[in-house]
This record gives C-alpha cells, structure tokens and sequence, in this order.
C-alpha cells in the first residue's frame, strides 16, 4: 500500500515538472515569435516602401507598420503617401516640378499571410484591404511629352531598375492575388484655364491580376453626383504608366442604374445607361445607349419614353464630352445631334457680375424623321399638342450654364418644315378647312364645313430663346392659299402674335359666290396681286386654346389696285 502510495506521488512529480517545462516552452516560443515578428516589421516594412519606390519611381512614406501573429501573419499599415515622380530610373521627367500634394494617399491597409514561409518563394496574400484611398492625378504639364531620346533613357533606366529588384528580392517577395476598397476617391487634374478637375466618388473598387508592368483587372461601384445614380463598371486598367499616369490605359463595360434626372434644373425622368469604354484616365472614348421612358420638362410634367445610342469622346481631366454623334428616338420621332458638353468655371461677365459655371451645351440637332405632336408635347401641361404632322428640321441648340431651369436657358435656331399638318383644335381645323374651300372658290363647300381633314404644310426659319419662338419668315399653305407670316408664339401660355398676307387661288367675287360675288366683281383687281387671286394682310392673336384671326384693314388703306396691264 505504502509502495502504491509512493509511485503515485511519484507519477504526479512527474506531470507536474512536464507541465511546467510545456509552460516554459511555450511562453519561451511565444516570447521568440514576439521578438521575430518585433524584429520582421522594420524589415517588411522597408521591403513594402522599397517596393512601392521601384514600381512608382517615386517617394514613399509610411507613418506606421505593424506585425502580430494569430492564426497566420496579420500586417497592417497606416499613413501611407506616393508621390509624383520627379524623375524616372534617375532620368528626370521633363517638365515635372515638385509636387505640392502626393499621387496617392491611403488612411489604411491590411492582409493576412500565411505562416509556412519557404525561402526563395513569394508570400502569398490573397486580399489586401484598403481604406480611405485617395489618387489625385496630375495635370499633362507635370509630365511633359519626351523626346525620343528621354523616352530611351527612361526605358532604359526601367529596365536597369527592374533587375536590381529582382535580384534584391530574393529573401522577401510578395505575391498579391487582389486589392479591396471602400470609399476611394479618384481627381484626374486639368491644366486648362477655367476648367474644373474631374473628381470620382469610388463606393467599392477590387483589383485583380496585380502585377509588374501588366494590367489589372477591376470592378467598381461610382457613385455619380449628378445625375444621382449609381454606376457599376469592370474591366482592365494598366499598366501604370509611370512617367505620366494620365496616360495610364483603361477599358471596360459599365451599367449605370435609376439616375433621377431632377439633379438638373428643369428636366426630370429616370435614365438607365449601358456601354463600353476604353482609352486611358485623360482620353476616353465611350459607346453606349440610354433610356428614359418618363422623359419630360419638369416645368410641363408630361413624360415621353427618349432613348439614345451615343459615340463620344471624354475628356478624362474636367468631363469635357463630344458627342460624335448621339441617335435619339423621343416618342415617335428620330433624330442626330452632334456637339460637345463642356464644364466651365464661374467667371466675371464683363458687366460688373458673375457668369453662372456649369455645364455648356452646344449641338447641332438633326430631326429627319419626327413629329411635331412629340415635341409639343413635351412643351404642354395637358399633353395635347396644338398640332400634328411630319416634321424635319435642321437647328443648332446651346444650353449656357445657370441656376434657371433648362427650358428657360434653352436657344434654338434653325429651319423647318411641316407636312400632313392638322390642328388637334375642331375650330381651328373647321377654319383652316373653310379657308382651303374660299381660297379655291368653293364658297358653298366653305359653308357646309369644307374638308375637315384637309391638309396643310409649313416652314421657315426660327429662333427660341427665354421660352419664346419667334418666326422671322413661316410659309403656310393648304390647297387655295398660301399664308406668309412673321411673329412670336410663347411656349408658356401659349400667346400667338402673327402678321403677314394670306393669297388665294380664287378672286373675292368666286370665295363669296352667289348674287355677292357677282356685285363684288368690280372690285377684284383691288386684291389681285402678284398673281394671286386675292391678296389680304391678315394678323393672328389671342392664345393656343382660343386664337383670333382677322383682316388688317390699316394696311390695306395704302394698298391700290392693280392694272390689267401689270404683270401678276
């Protein structure tokens, strides 16, 4: 008994001293990693700096470093700016001048990697996170062109870079399978006078195929300040042009979602967009469609579906776009506009005030196959246009920035025409319709109504500006006569303000016809003129919905007869 007693203790001596050597081991281990990982972050942290350095040409500064050991190799860095280069492989960029603010700023960054290191091998981190990432990209001036001399130094010089890293790289390298952001903000800077730098809200950006001198792939998420949308994009960016990061190739597909199109004073609708884009962060060039199916003029409130497929250059530095050309479908009515859509700086008017900065459109507008009802429609609170019919037309149309809203900074001016034309209005159609059965000397035809679908044509010439049309020259004809006019029409309220000539086929004695006509016979060569049967100055006033026509007896006071040997 004595003697089980004794191995027992025996036995518990034992476990007690293996216990506390296991304890010594381990807090000796843990003491060793701590001291390793202590004594590794100065040296990864130069070997992250040392590799930023050689792949931007460029200083780097990292404010804080740290290493722990728990489940593997977490690293995390705060503080960390890139310059722009100054020079490229100790070849100076020409031109370039000491940057005031650095190429790229991040707030924060971390990865995790495994602990089975093999000399000789690349760490391999799956995912490093970023945080508050910023990238201001100069302006072309900083990096001006080479000559081709400097470009074959610097090639050079690359080169020679490149193979002292690799060769220095033996003890540690790092293999990065893919970049995570969120919040990134991307400032491509202009040099151009009264231009503003284009600027990109980045809500989630990851890179893939990270590599020396290849491209990388991406997806992004934007989201666009005006119109409020958001934006998802991917494809291929790089590689990193380091002698002048604008240059820096990008290209990829996009779809833009639920864009509320009330950013912008005075139109309102939903725009949907899909495209591809490629070319670099200055020069980009973009093919894409658009839809809005609720398009409309907010001050009017009456939608139509508008859709558009578009060939444009970006200028990737301020937003600058020319659009080469755009085919749009709004309604029923197809039409080209060819321009450019330029951002411009507040700037002294001249006049002692402020010019509004802004967005600047100028385009020339091509409606080969429209209908006038479409864009009367856009420009009434009913969405009862005045008329119908086929229309083309040619006009250059410029949208100047300001705090109005779009109708009332928009200017038109061009030609028409107008054909198959019928008022929507019953009286004004019954008028137009007993004018065509006068004019051609079918008085009792007038009487009775006439050809209620009689058909007219228009043109002329036009300018609109301050939401009023003004008609230097409108030629109207329906069969019988033909009405030359000039004045002003208000889109809002409708006001109508014409006056000119109305000449008929028929003499005033055959428009009155009956025993009338036969006592008005002496006078027809009173208002026979130009060959025209009858010739009378007319005017046109009142509004759209209740519009006045009549005769302009002060201007026939000085009108004279004409003599049968005059020629018409």
């Amino acid at each position: 008994m004595k003697t089980r007693r004794t191995k027992a203790r025996g036995r518990l001596r034992l476990l007690k001293w293996v216990g506390g050597v296991l304890l010594v081991t381990l807090a000796v281990l843990a003491g060793v990693v701590l001291i390793l990982a202590h004594r590794a972050e100065p040296l990864m942290r130069a070997r992250i700096v040392q590799g930023l350095q050689s792949h931007f040409h460029a200083r780097v500064e990292l404010d804080s470093f740290h290493l722990t050991l728990r489940d593997g190799l977490w690293a995390e860095g705060k503080g960390l700016r890139i310059w722009p280069p100054v020079e490229v492989a100790g070849v100076a960029v020409p031109g370039s001048v000491a940057p005031n603010a650095p190429l790229i700023r991040l707030e924060e960054f971390q990865f995790h990697a495994p602990i089975n290191y093999k000399p000789g091998e690349a760490i391999h981190i799956s995912v490093v996170q970023l945080k508050g990432l910023e990238v201001d990209v100069p302006s072309r001036p900083h990096f001006e062109h080479h000559a081709e001399g400097e470009k074959s130094a610097i090639g050079a010089g690359l080169g020679t870079v490149a193979g002292k890293t690799s060769a220095g790289a033996g003890l540690l390298r790092f293999q990065v399978e893919s970049l995570e952001c969120n919040g990134a903000h991307l400032t491509v800077e202009t040099s151009k006078p009264g231009k503003l730098p284009l600027e990109f809200a980045i809500a989630h950006l990851r890179l893939t195929g990270i590599a020396n001198g290849a491209a990388m792939g991406f997806e992004a998420e934007l989201t666009n300040p005006r119109p409020v949308g958001t934006i998802h994009t991917s494809g291929n960016f790089g590689p990193w042009m380091v002698a002048d990061p604008g240059e820096s190739p990008l290209m990829g597909n996009y779809k833009f979602e639920h864009a509320d199109l009330s950013g912008f004073k005075g139109i309102a609708g939903i725009l949907s967009s899909t495209g591809h884009y490629e070319g670099t962060l200055r020069e980009i060039v973009v093919d894409g469609e658009t839809d809005t199916p609720d398009f409309q003029l907010a001050h009017f409130g009456t939608a139509l579906a508008l859709h558009t497929n578009f060939h444009a250059r970006v200028d990737g530095t301020n937003g600058d776009t020319w659009l080469e050309p755009v085919e749009a479908t709004l309604g029923n009515s197809h039409f080209w506009a060819q321009g450019q859509i330029v951002h411009v700086a507040p700037a002294a008017d001249g006049r002692g005030g402020m010019r509004a900065g802004g967005h600047d459109i100028a385009l020339k507008v091509n409606v080969d196959r429209g209908r006038i009802e479409d864009f009367l429609r856009l420009a009434s609170h009913s969405g009862t246009p005045l008329l119908t019919g086929a229309l083309t037309m040619k006009a250059g149309l410029e949208i100047p920035p300001g705090p109005d809203h779009v109708d009332e900074r928009l200017r038109l001016a061009g030609t028409f025409a107008l054909g198959d034309v019928q008022f929507m209005s019953v009286k004004i159609q019954d008028r137009i319709a007993g004018l065509s059965a006068r004019g051609q000397g079918r008085p009792k035809d007038a009487k009775n109504g006439g050809h209620a679908d009689v058909r007219s044509t228009m043109n002329g010439s036009f300018k609109m500006a301050d939401r009023v049309v003004t008609l230097s020259a409108l030629e109207y004809t329906v069969p019988g006569a033909v009405i030359d006019l000039k004045g002003s029409y208000a889109v809002e309220g409708g006001k109508l303000n014409f006056a000119g000539t109305a000449k008929m086929d028929a003499t005033v004695s055959a428009m009155v016809g009956g025993w009338k006509g036969l006592l008005l016979k002496p006078i027809d060569r009173y208002f026979q003129k130009d060959g025209a049967g009858t010739e009378v100055p007319i005017h046109i006033e009142g509004t759209r919905e209740n519009p006045q026509f009549g005769i302009d007896f002060n201007r026939m006071k000085g009108s004279s007869a004409q003599r049968p040997d005059e020629p018409h």
